[in-house]
């Protein structure tokens, strides 16, 4: 397995926006994606950061680390987001890859802890992340707030 950033990588930039997109937009999000991954590059911010697992030239994976996962705690950042694995990769704790380059990336960034929000709960957990809270989505969901002390 390969973990590459968008960042440090960005001829990955168009295959990552691609992927991101078929793993995580509605017909209404695509080009959030598009730009936010477009506008990664800038060596002077720690922050967005894209992320691509790969088996040989073949994406496995994702993650995101981002300013905020539209949520309401927007006190809380920096956020792991669309966290993925292909199906027929799963079992294997690659997840395990993309969440430690998250935490290592902030702790490099300047930060204290990570966050995340989602509604599985037991996975994160096995991985350092406990329970605070809840919050809201702007589309009227809620999702459980998990953060890490890095």
């Amino acid at each position: 397995m390969k973990l590459i950033s968008v960042k440090e990588n960005p001829k990955f930039m168009d295959r990552a926006i691609r992927y991101f997109q078929s793993k995580w937009a509605s017909e209404q999000s695509m080009m959030v994606y598009e730009d936010c991954i477009t506008h990664c590059t800038n060596p002077s911010n720690p922050l967005p950061q894209w992320y691509l697992l790969m088996d040989d030239d073949k994406i496995i994976g994702c993650a995101g680390l981002v300013t905020n996962d539209f949520i309401s705690r927007m006190d809380l950042y920096p956020w792991v987001c669309v966290l993925y694995i292909e199906e027929e990769y799963r079992g294997n704790a690659y997840g395990t890859i993309l969440l430690e380059k998250t935490k290592k990336n902030a702790k490099e960034g300047g930060f204290n802890y990570l966050c995340l929000c989602t509604d599985h709960i037991g996975y994160y957990e096995k991985y350092g992340f406990e329970y605070i809270g809840t919050s809201y989505h702007p589309w009227g969901d809620n999702s459980r707030i998990y953060k890490t002390t890095l």
